[in-house]
C-alpha cells in the first residue's frame, strides 16, 4: 500500500510539473527551436502527460470501483466513499474556474502569436540583413574571378619568382580590398600569402570548400563569429593552387540576419500550426482539470484513510488470525487513541495466541524426535517390534519385524489378526493378565520359522517383541537327536550281532531237520532275521555316524574327482537310473575329502530313491540325474538335480533336521549329515524345485575362501 501511494504520488507530481511546463512554453513569447510554443516537443510532453494523467485516473477509477464494490461488507470502504464522493463534488468548482481562464489565455495566446504587424516586422527585417550579405557575396564572387584571371595569366613569370609572385597578390589584394589573400594547395598549405595590419589570423579553409572550387563554382562562406566573409577559388594554370580570399562585413550584421531569419521561419510555424497551438492549448486546460479532479479524489482517500484504514487493518489481522496465522499483528502507532487501544488489545491477544501455539509446537517437535529416536533404535535390534492401539491395529514396526512376518510394506494401521494371525493365543494370554510369552510357528510361502513373542502393556496399548529362534531351536533338536542317536547306538548295536549269528547258527544246524514241508518257512524266517537284523545294523550305524559326526581334516582336495568317483558309485547302485555328469572344471578345494564324498554320495542317494518313489505311480518314466560342478568367484557348487517326486510344499525348510523325511523306510539323517558336513566347511545346503518343475535340485554350496587359486598352490609347492 504505501509503495503504490509512493508511485502514485510521484506520478501526480511529475503530471503537474508537466503540465505547468508545457502552459508556461505554450504562453512563452515566440523563439526558435524545439520548445516554442506550436513545437512538437510541446505536443509530444503534452500526449505523454495526457498518457501519465489517464493511467492515474485508471489507478484512482480501480480503487474508487473497489470500494464500490466492498461497500457492502467493510465498513471502512463505505466510509472511504463517502469521503472520496464529497472531495470530488468539491473538485467541480475549481475546474470550471480553471475552464474559464484557460479559454482566456487560448485566445489571446494566439493573437498575439498571430497578429499581423508581427508579421511585417519579421519579414522586412529578414530581408534588409538577406540583401546586405548577397551584395557581399556578389563583390566577393566578382572581384575573386578578376584576381584569378590576372593570377591564371601572370602564372608563367610568377612561377618563376615567388618574391615577385606575393608582391603581386598584394597589390591584387590591395586593389580589391580584400585584408588578407592567399594561395593555398588542396590540403590548406599556404604557397603565398597577402595579409594587411588588421587582416584576421589564417584558418585553414573546410574541405567542402575545396570541393566547390574543383566543380568550378566560388565557395563563399560567412563566418558569424568574426564578421568574415571568406572565398576559395580553383586557379586552373597551377597544378594544385586555390586562391582564398578574406573580407569583413559589417559588425554584427550576420548575427541580425540569424535573429531574423529565425524569428520568420518561428513566426511562419507557428502560422501554420495555428491548430496545433490551439490543440497545445486545450491539451492543456484538459489536463489540468483532470489533475485538479485527480488530485481532490486522492485528497478524499488518504483523509478517509486516516479512519477507516485502522479499522480495515484491524479487520484484516482478525481474518489472519482466524486462517491460523496468530503472527499478525496491527500497527497502532499513527492510529487515533481510541482505535489504538482496541489494537494494541488485539496484538496482546495475538502474542499469547502464539506464544502457546510455539510451546505446542516445540513440544510435538520433541515428541516426533523421541519417535525417531525409538525408531533409530528399533530398525538397529535383531528382534521385531510392534506396538498395538486398542483396537489391535499396528501403530508402529521396525524393519525386522516386517522381515521376520515376510511383509513387503509397511504394515502401521493395518490390523494385527490380518498381518500375523499367529499371535492370537499371545494376545488372549496378554488379556488375561500383564503380559504373556509363546513360542509360534510362523509359515510363509514354504518356509517355517519358530518366534518366541513377549506382549506387554503400555499405556498406547500392548507392545509385542519376537526373536527368530528356528535356528536354536534346530541346533537343540540336532543336539538332543545326537544324544538319542549315542544311547541307541550303545543299547542297540550289541545285541544285534549275537541275535544275526544265532539265526545264522539255527539255519546251519537245524536246516536238515527241518521237515520238507516247512523248510520254506525255515528259510523265509531265518532269512528275515538275518535281514532285520541288518538293516538295523545299517540304521545304528547312521546313528552311530550321526551322533560322532568327526571334525573335518582339511587337505587340499580335487573335488571334481570327488564328484566323478560319486557319480561312478551311484551309477554301480543304480544301473536302471541314467546318471549324467557334466564335465566339471578342474577346481581345487582345501576340505575334508571323506566327508565331501559322503555328503555327495547321500545327496546322490537321495535323488535316486526320489526317482524310484516316483516310478511306483509312472513305471514308464526314464530316470535321470543330472550333476554338475560350478566354478564362480561367489564360490564352487554341486548341483545334483532328479525328475523324482520333487520336494514337499510344506516343511520343506525342515528336512534337514535330523529323523525328518518324507520315505517310509528313510532315517532322516541323510540330509542332516550333509547340512552339517556343509557348515563344517562354511558353506550351506539349498533345496529347491528342479527347473521345469519336475524333481527336485540340490546345491550344495562352498565358499570361495576354499578354493585354492592356482598361483597360491604353485608357491605352496615351491615352498
Amino acid at each position: 500500500m504505501l509503495r503504490s501511494r509512493v508511485a502514485l504520488g510521484i506520478g501526480y507530481g511529475t503530471a503537474v510539473v508537466l503540465t505547468a511546463l508545457s502552459v508556461m512554453l505554450a504562453a512563452s513569447p515566440p523563439t526558435s527551436g524545439p520548445v516554442g510554443p506550436a513545437s512538437r516537443l510541446i505536443l509530444t510532453v503534452l500526449g505523454f502527460n495526457l498518457v501519465l494523467i489517464l493511467a492515474l485516473a485508471t489507478v484512482v477509477a480501480l480503487q474508487f470501483v473497489g470500494l464500490m464494490n466492498a461497500r457492502a461488507s467493510d465498513a471502512g470502504a463505505r466510509l472511504h466513499l463517502r469521503f472520496v464522493t464529497l472531495f470530488a463534488v468539491a473538485a467541480v468548482v475549481p475546474a470550471v474556474v480553471v475552464a474559464l481562464f484557460m479559454g482566456v489565455l487560448v485566445n489571446q495566446g494566439v493573437e498575439r502569436w498571430l497578429g499581423g504587424r508581427v508579421q511585417t516586422v519579421v519579414e522586412n527585417s529578414a530581408t534588409v540583413f538577406r540583401s546586405y550579405v548577397d551584395d557581399q557575396k556578389r563583390y566577393i564572387g566578382d572581384h575573386v574571378t578578376v584576381m584569378g584571371a590576372d593570377l591564371n595569366r601572370e602564372a608563367p613569370h610568377l612561377r618563376s619568382s615567388p618574391i615577385s609572385f606575393s608582391h603581386y597578390l598584394a597589390v591584387l589584394a590591395s586593389y580589391h580590398a580584400f585584408p588578407a589573400a592567399y594561395l593555398v594547395d588542396h590540403e590548406g598549405r599556404v604557397l603565398a600569402r597577402a595579409e594587411s595590419a588588421d587582416a584576421p589570423p589564417y584558418v585553414v579553409p573546410p574541405a567542402s570548400s575545396f570541393q566547390a572550387a574543383d566543380e568550378g563554382d566560388i565557395s563563399v562562406r560567412a563566418v558569424e563569429q568574426q564578421d568574415l566573409m571568406r572565398a576559395v577559388y580553383r586557379l586552373s594554370a597551377y597544378p594544385d593552387a586555390y586562391l582564398y580570399v578574406v573580407r569583413p562585413v559589417e559588425k554584427g550584421i550576420l548575427n541580425h540576419l540569424r535573429e531574423a531569419e529565425g524569428s520568420m521561419v518561428a513566426y511562419r510555424e507557428a502560422a501554420a500550426s495555428r491548430a496545433r497551438i490551439q490543440t497545445i492549448f486545450g491539451l492543456s486546460y484538459v489536463e489540468t482539470a483532470l489533475l485538479v479532479l485527480l488530485g481532490a479524489v486522492w485528497l478524499g482517500m488518504a483523509a478517509a484513510s486516516a479512519i477507516s484504514a485502522p479499522v480495515a487493518r484491524l479487520v484484516q489481522a482478525a481474518g489472519r488470525v482466524a486462517s491460523g496465522d496468530l503472527s499478525a499483528r496491527v500497527d497502532a502507532e499513527a492510529d487515533p487513541e481510541e482505535i489504538a487501544v482496541l489494537s494494541r488489545a488485539f496484538n496482546s491477544m495475538t502474542h499469547d495466541l502464539q506464544a502457546q501455539q510455539e510451546a505446542l509446537r516445540r513440544a510435538r517437535e520433541e515428541a516426533e524426535s523421541d519417535r525417531q529416536f525409538i525408531e533409530t533404535v528399533l530398525a538397529g535390534v535383531s528382534a521385531g517390534v510392534i506396538g498395538l492401539d486398542s483396537q489391535r491395529r499396528i501403530s508402529a514396526a521396525n524393519s525386522q519385524a516386517a522381515a521376520l512376518l515376510g511383509l513387503t510394506a509397511s504394515p502401521r494401521g493395518r490390523p494385527l489378526a490380518e498381518v500375523a494371525p499367529e499371535f492370537a493365543a499371545v494376545l488372549e494370554a496378554a488379556d488375561a493378565g500383564t503380559g504373556a510369552e509363546e513360542e509360534v510357528d510362523v509359515i510363509r510361502g514354504r518356509e517355517t520359522r519358530r518366534l518366541r513373542v513377549r506382549a506387554s502393556r503400555s499405556e498406547a496399548g500392548l507392545v509385542l517383541t519376537f526373536d527368530d529362534i528356528t535356528r536354536l531351536v534346530t541346533a537343540q533338536r540336532n543336539a538332543a537327536w545326537r544324544d538319542v542317536a549315542r544311547r541307541i547306538a550303545h543299547e542297540i548295536k550289541n545285541p544285534l550281532t549275537p541275535i544275526q549269528l544265532s539265526a545264522e547258527r539255527l539255519r546251519k544246524k537245524y536246516r536238515k531237520d527241518v521237515p520238507t514241508t516247512e523248510l520254506e518257512t525255515f528259510d523265509r524266517c531265518t532269512d528275515t532275521i538275518v535281514r532285520q537284523v541288518g538293516d538295523i545294523g545299517r540304521m545304528v550305524d547312521e546313528f552311530s555316524a550321526f551322533a560322532r559326526m568327526p571334525t573335518p581334516k582339511f587337505a587340499e582336495q580335487d573335488v571334481a574327482e570327488l564328484l566323478r568317483a560319486a557319480v561312478f558309485a551311484q551309477r554301480v547302485a543304480t544301473p536302471d537310473v541314467d546318471v549324467e555328469l557334466e564335465e566339471p572344471p578342474a577346481v581345487t578345494l582345501l576340505a575334508d575329502g571323506r566327508m565331501l564324498a559322503q555328503a555327495l554320495t547321500n545327496v546322490l542317494k537321495n535323488a535316486a530313491e526320489a526317482v524310484e518313489a516316483r516310478r511306483i505311480g509312472h513305471p514308464e518314466l526314464d530316470g535321470r540325474i543330472r550333476a554338475r560342478l560350478v566354478a564362480e568367484d561367489c564360490g564352487v557348487m554341486f548341483e545334483i538335480e532328479d525328475n523324482g517326486v520333487g520336494l514337499p510344499a510344506k516343511d520343506r525348510d525342515r528336512l534337514t533336521e535330523p529323523y525328518v523325511t518324507t520315505r517310509e523306510k528313510g532315517t532322516g539323517l541323510g540330509l542332516a549329515i550333509v547340512k552339517r558336513i556343509l557348515e563344517d566347511h562354511g558353506g550351506e545346503l539349498e533345496l529347491t524345485d528342479a527347473p521345469g518343475g519336475e524333481g527336485a535340485l540340490a546345491i550344495l554350496k562352498l565358499p570361495a575362501s576354499a578354493r585354492v587359486r592356482p598361483q597360491s598352490a604353485a608357491r605352496t609347492v615351491t615352498a
